[in-house]
Formats: structure tokens, sequence, C-alpha cells
């Protein structure tokens, strides 16, 4: 142990050098250099998010009484995102602290609903393709679910739906599509996949994690998309990360219900110890009140047009990056239409390529299968794409060499 508690405290001044001086081998995501996980619309997109984070910093989500004005945000943010994801009239959700908490909820409110219609829950699974969110895994793990992870096709990287409906058996409980999967960027066969379900009196979830708070607004742009929402009768819950492309602060996300009757399986309701009754609504206990106030803060500076302009932006950028790989050699895998993008290089060593990258400032993702890397671009990448495409050529000669450096492992957490 090098690190003991300090027996007096350090001016304000002096921490705050030494955090930037921490925050110098950081990746410089406000310029495009991070792949993945940074999600930056723009300084002042940031400076709203900051002031109005801040402004309520302190306030407790799980006491909304004491705090009604977190509230009236986190009621009227969870409206929005129904009215965006086209829901029924009744519909019903509220927010977490992020996808895989939204998974966890849905997957929890799924088991407790299944349980109080009497049914045997204690080998009960849920059916997902392979190109699912691990967070699903998570969520089997602490709630006793099984999950079963279905054949992709190795070509179109979308879900094989004759695997997917002979997986489902008489210990389902859910089945899960994605829109977009996350390895991918391809937003899967969800009116099939909700039908499926829905044929069979299944509880279907939607993980929009990932992509809902941008698929729309890329709809708004042109794109064509499969139905992918409550507009399929089949879709019975939703999870959407306000902190990814709702441009939020970290960390908020959404999960919605196509009823309110769904949606009250969610919360853990207990009263037996000396304090009376505790309802929580999500596996927190107490929740940042700021978390809440940049989302609503958020959604309303940028409005639909703010959205559809950041989207147009990123969907720009894309195609210029498209064009760039075609032109190095590369080759797209899937046919996303979104904000993902996952290519490679035939033969090239994926290791090489990512490590001579990373040594050039950039920090992209990675796939296994096929081995590939994998960004996911926000407005930030528009100014970064021609430096990224030069040190891509770069890294490519680099990285055919036979001694040139390899990572040793390529992560996402």
């Amino acid at each position: 142990m090098s690190k003991s508690f300090p027996k007096s405290g350090t001016p304000w001044a002096d921490l705050k050098a030494q955090m930037q001086e921490m925050a110098t081998s950081d990746i410089d995501w406000r310029h495009g250099r991070n792949g993945y996980n940074v999600f930056f619309a723009g300084p002042d997109v940031i400076e709203v998010i900051k002031e109005a984070y801040t402004m309520f910093q302190s306030e407790n989500g799980l006491n909304q009484g004491a705090f009604p004005s977190l509230k009236t945000m986190e009621d009227e943010v969870v409206e929005m995102a129904l009215d965006l994801f086209n829901a029924p009239e009744g519909a019903a959700g509220g927010m977490s602290s992020g996808g895989t908490e939204s998974i966890i909820l849905a997957v929890k409110s799924c088991r407790d609903r299944a349980k109080a219609q009497g049914k045997d829950v204690s080998k009960a699974n849920l059916v997902i393709p392979y190109s699912g969110h691990p967070a699903f895994n998570k969520a089997g793990h602490l709630l006793g679910v099984e999950v079963i992870r279905t054949a992709i096709d190795d070509v179109t990287r979308l879900p094989d739906l004759g695997a997917y409906e002979a997986a489902i058996d008489d210990n389902t409980i859910m089945c899960v599509g994605s829109a977009p999967a996350f390895p991918s960027g391809l937003v899967e066969q969800i009116p099939e996949m909700s039908e499926i379900a829905r044929a069979r009196d299944l509880w279907f979830h939607v993980d929009a994690c990932v992509g809902g708070y941008f698929a729309p607004f890329a709809e708004l742009n042109g794109v064509e998309l499969t139905p992918w929402d409550f507009r399929n009768p089949g879709v019975s819950s939703m999870s959407a990360d306000l902190h990814k492309f709702g441009y939020a602060s970290k960390g908020a996300s959404t999960v919605l219900y196509r009823t309110a009757e769904l949606h009250s399986f969610q919360a853990t309701d207990f009263n037996v110890w000396p304090s009376g009754q505790m309802k929580t609504p999500t596996l927190a206990g107490t929740r940042p009140g700021g978390a809440i106030a940049a989302a609503w803060a958020v959604m309303n500076y940028l409005g639909v047009e703010g959205y559809t302009a950041k989207a147009k932006v990123i969907l720009e950028t894309r195609a210029k990056l498209e064009q760039g790989l075609s032109a190095l050699g590369y080759t797209v895998y899937g046919a996303s239409k979104l904000m993902i993008i996952n290519f490679g290089y035939d033969g090239l060593d994926l290791f090489k390529l990512w490590a001579a990258l990373n040594k050039r400032g950039w920090w992209p993702g990675a796939t296994t299968e096929p081995p590939a890397l994998h960004m996911m671009l926000t407005p930030a990448h528009e100014a970064a794409m021609d430096d990224f495409l030069t040190d891509l050529a770069l890294a490519t000669e680099e990285a055919k060499s036979d001694d040139a450096e390899k990572a040793d492992e390529i992560r996402y957490s």
C-alpha cells in the first residue's frame, strides 16, 4: 500500500494541478481520438451538461418527494423518450445509471412478472443472439436466469432467425434483439424477432443502449431502417442510454416499458426493518440528481433539430471514412447504416494494427469475430477524419512488418 489517507488537507489549486497532470496521458477525446466510449457533441453541449449537473450535484434522486424538481425532470425525460421511440399510450419507464443497469432492471421486471403469473422461474432462460451485449449475461448471473446465445450469420452479421426461434423452450421468459448490436452496428430483425416472441406470449426486449438516441435522427436524415422500437407491437421493453448519443453526462440511461403494469415489477419495496418502507425504483439507492438534470437540460437544449444536425455530421463523417477505407484496401463488415463501423484488412495482424494506431494517439475499439477495428463515430470525428485516415495508412504499412509491435490485448474495459 503506497497511498495512505492524508493527515491534512491540500489546497484545491494544488490538487487541480495534480489532476491535470494525471490527465495528460489520457486519450484526447475532444478531438476525436477515442473511437468507442466518449460522446462529445461540442463545447457548447459540454457547458450545458456541466452547469446543469453542478446545479443538482448534491440533490438525491432517490428522495424525489424532497426534490420535486428532479421528479419533474425525470418524468419529462421519460416522456420525451417514449415519444421518440413511438411508445403507445400508457407506456412508462424511468432513468438508470447506464445501459447495464437498464438491462438488469428489464430482466428483473420480466422474471418477477413471470413469477407473479405463477411460472416456475427456477430454470428460467432468455434467448439472445451471439451479438448481444454482455450485460445480459451479467443480469442472468445476478438474477438466476440462464442466457442462451444463438448463431449469427458469418456474412451479414445478423442473427440466424431459425436458430433463434429453435432455442426458445418451455423455460424461456424473455427474447432479446439489438438496435443496433454493439459489435456490428447493425439493427437486427426486430419485427421478425418480436413476432417470434409475441406468438409465444413472451417478453421481448430491444437493447437500444448504444443507438437509441441516434437511430431516430438518422431516420430523419433519410436513413431507412427496419422498424426497431415500440412501432412493433411485440416489443415489451427497451433500454437506451442518454449518456451515449443523447450526449448527457455519465451515467444516465432510460429503461422503458410498453405498459405501466410491466414497469411495476421494476422497483424493490421493503419494509421489514426499523425505518419502515423503502421503495427504490432502480438497483441503486441514492441516485445523482446531476445526471437527471443534465439529461433533461441537453435534451431540451438540442431538441429534434439539434440532434438531427449532429446525426447528419456523423453520417457524413461515416461516408468519408468508408471512402478512405476502400482506398486503403479495407473491408467493412456488415451493412451498418448508423454510427458504428467495423473494418478489417485481409491478412493483417489486428494487434499490430491497433498498436500502430495507439502509438499515434488513437484509441479505436476492436472485434475478434471478425478480427477488425471498431469505431463508434461522434461529431468530434468530423474534424479528426483526415488525420485518422493519414495515420491509418501509415499504421497499415507498419503493421505489415514482421517485427511490428503488437498490443498485448485489446479491451473495452
